[in-house]
């Protein structure tokens, strides 16, 4: 039934997307093409390459042939010279496999609009998290950890209804097919080995998600001078626990993943003041299996903007109530109990500089990224970006520290 409900769904997005051409005038469309190379000075257990080279190529369409009506819609095609990418020639709608598509639907939306409700139904990105680097209630928004220190975001397919009356909106979302985050693969460097593992081959095992629905409701209200929502979620967590079992040879482990199903309360506020906006968010994750951890993340940030800075700092947490786990990967949990910061500039219209950092409270762990952006004319773009790892073997951080790297990129928009 849930998977009939998800086809209609997309169905009827794509059905209003083709029927677009006919009100030309509200189509409007961007892309482009962009080109990485990645250098790591260091070989890494089990991977021994030290450059890779990215090809991504997106094209989005936005259209608006009645007032009510909004649809958007992307694809992507993608090439990598590390098997980051799936070698087939199919159109990948769900963005559920351990590899990137080559070809793939990256979102496909209609929007209903009718006084104060907004309805989105397809596959939409979904973020309720107001927090930096940290965001503890984003409970829709997998990411692709492929490059676990530079994850984007993943769309989900839900139908999604705002209601906004005055200074109140409420949030309500239906996801019917879970979306896991795509995780490192297992023979690359950002897979940590188990200890003791050195010379054995690593296994994934065979992808059997959940296949629950997953509900959430987040309300907010915008008062004079701040700001504060709380919300729930009832679901799946994206991220899943691992665990290494003997595979059929004894030079052979089987990695297997599980996604606990949780039940999660949060809530975030902003503060502007004359000096900075201080912002909070924070989230209780109860876990309703038996091999999975309960526990608390919260987030605490000051943000000031003066001139052509932008400046922000804070500090995220971690309670553990029950742990059960050994072993869950969890790049945000693992970024807690440290002091974030960022720093951005813009020098001109063309150009920026931006810092950003995380080091943990014991000083286990540390990573920094710097980066240069440049563009030229109306299409052209370089970015130059280093990242700086290290630490102990035993932190999340430092657990990559021979994952330091320099990334190059030029980008032409369309």
């Amino acid at each position: 039934m849930r998977r009939r409900v998800l086809i209609g769904c997309c169905a009827l997005a794509l059905g209003l997307a083709c029927a677009v051409p006919a009100a030309a005038q509200s189509l409007t469309q961007r892309g482009f093409v962009d080109v990485g190379l990645a250098l790591f000075p260091q070989e890494a257990p089990g991977d021994r390459t030290q450059a890779t080279l990215d090809v991504l190529v997106r094209e989005e369409l936005f259209a608006r042939p009645r007032r009510w009506l909004r649809v958007a819609g992307g694809v992507e095609v993608r090439g990598n010279t590390h098997a980051q990418v799936e070698r087939a020639w199919r159109l990948d709608l769900g963005d559920r496999r351990e590899r990137r598509p080559m070809l793939g639907v990256r979102r496909l939306t209609a929007t209903v609009t009718r006084g104060p409700l907004t309805i989105d139904v397809g596959k939409q990105f979904i973020r309720w998290g107001k927090a930096d680097i940290v965001t503890p209630t984003d409970h829709f928004a997998p990411r692709d950890f492929l490059t676990v220190i530079d994850a984007g975001f993943l769309a989900v397919p839900a139908a999604r209804i705002v209601a906004q009356q005055g200074a109140e909106t409420l949030d309500v979302v239906w996801q019917p097919r879970f979306t896991p985050s795509r995780l490192p693969l297992v023979d690359q460097r950002w897979t940590v080995r188990p200890t003791g593992s050195d010379g054995v081959r690593l296994l994934p095992s065979a992808l059997a998600l959940p296949t629950r629905d997953q509900v959430g409701a987040r309300w907010s209200h915008t008062g004079d001078g701040y700001e504060f929502s709380v919300s729930g979620f009832d679901g799946i967590n994206h991220l899943p626990n691992l665990v290494a079992v003997p595979a059929a040879t004894v030079r052979e482990l089987l990695v297997l993943r599980h996604h606990p199903r949780v039940r999660s309360f949060g809530a975030d506020a902003a503060w502007p003041t004359r000096w900075f906006t201080l912002k909070g968010e924070a989230a209780v994750f109860r876990a309703r299996d038996s091999n999975a951890d309960d526990y608390v993340l919260y987030v605490v940030q000051v943000e000031r903007q003066t001139g052509e800075w932008l400046l922000l700092g804070g500090y995220a947490g971690e309670v553990v109530t029950t742990r059960r786990v050994p072993t869950p990967f969890a790049p945000d949990r693992g970024l807690t109990r440290a002091v974030v910061a960022r720093a951005s500039y813009t020098v001109d219209s063309n150009r920026s500089v931006t810092l950003e950092s995380a080091v943990r409270q014991n000083g286990h762990g540390v990573y920094v990224k710097g980066e240069y952006s440049q563009a030229r004319g109306a299409h052209w773009r370089a970015t130059a970006s280093g990242v700086v790892l290290a630490g102990r073997s035993d932190d999340f951080l430092g657990q990559y520290r021979r994952n330091s790297n320099l990334t190059l990129s030029l980008r032409y928009s369309f």
